[in-house]
């Protein structure tokens, strides 16, 4: 079972880009589909909706939701989650201008945690030049952590730049995991924050990501099972690749509380 918990689409609606999609996350079981920030949350809802109902057996949908802008109450996230069929929310805290405890955003974890919907920040990179890092931080969402303990939340590709945040944050919260969508370009970034995660113990909280389509699911697989391999000759520590293969094959939608299909 591989489950890539970070995949995004633009305008799902459109045959083209929804055939990309499908090709590229050929390789893996089930895959999280994100929409994107590029329109009103209404719409880009509709159209995930539209072209996850297509692939039941192997996405699971997320809402967008911008918490100071959009309507936040119990009819409209039970309509996202009976009606749309979406599963999770997630947040663009940065972009959104947001602070993640704000108390309109405190009034939709209340609900997503009643929902058993899980909340997806979307904080890490890339980051516009009007994004506010501010709120891209993980430390602030231990707030929401302790008020909503029963909420799952994911820190997007594991709240870059602020790794250490974010391994502090899945240390201390048992609801708290981390995506680990990470460029495997960039192989001294991935070495390090996986090796933190290793040496913290908390390996068991990371979720597999590529970020499509910014990544693949396949190159990012290969990267992280032959990653030893790049430092076979040299002093630095190596991962048990145990480890890293339980994390690729985690069943995040179980962890998370998915059931597949997935129904209201």
């Amino acid at each position: 079972m591989i489950i890539d918990c970070h995949t995004h689409i633009t305008s799902p609606a459109s045959g083209m880009v929804a055939a990309d999609h499908l090709a590229v996350l050929d390789i893996v079981n089930v895959c999280f589909v994100l929409p994107a920030p590029d329109s009103s949350s209404k719409d880009v809802n509709r159209a995930v909706s539209e072209y996850v109902r297509q692939h039941k057996s192997r996405m699971v949908g997320f809402a967008l939701i911008n918490p100071l802008s959009d309507k936040v109450s119990s009819r409209t996230i039970n309509f996202i989650r009976r009606d749309l069929e979406l599963g999770g929310i997630v947040l663009y805290c940065p972009d959104f201008n947001c602070h993640p405890a704000h108390s309109r955003a405190m009034r939709l974890y209340e609900i997503a945690q009643e929902l058993k919907m899980p909340v997806f920040f979307h904080s890490g990179s890339p980051l516009g030049p009007k994004a506010v890092l501010d709120f891209a931080q993980p430390y602030l969402l231990d707030e929401v952590a302790r008020t909503f303990p029963n909420l799952k939340i994911i820190i997007g590709s594991m709240g870059m730049p602020f790794v250490d945040q974010t391994i502090s944050m899945i240390t201390k919260h048992p609801n708290v995991y981390a995506d680990m969508t990470l460029s495997p370009r960039r192989t001294w970034e991935v070495f390090n924050t996986i090796t933190l995660a290793y040496e913290r113990e908390v390996m068991g909280k990371l979720l597999f990501g590529s970020g499509y389509p910014l990544g693949s699911p396949a190159a990012y697989i290969e990267a992280l099972l032959g990653f030893n391999k790049l430092f076979a000759n040299s002093s630095l520590p190596a991962i048990p690749r145990e480890a890293i293969r339980e994390a690729v094959e985690r069943d995040s939608a179980a962890l998370l509380g998915f059931t597949l299909p997935l129904r209201a």
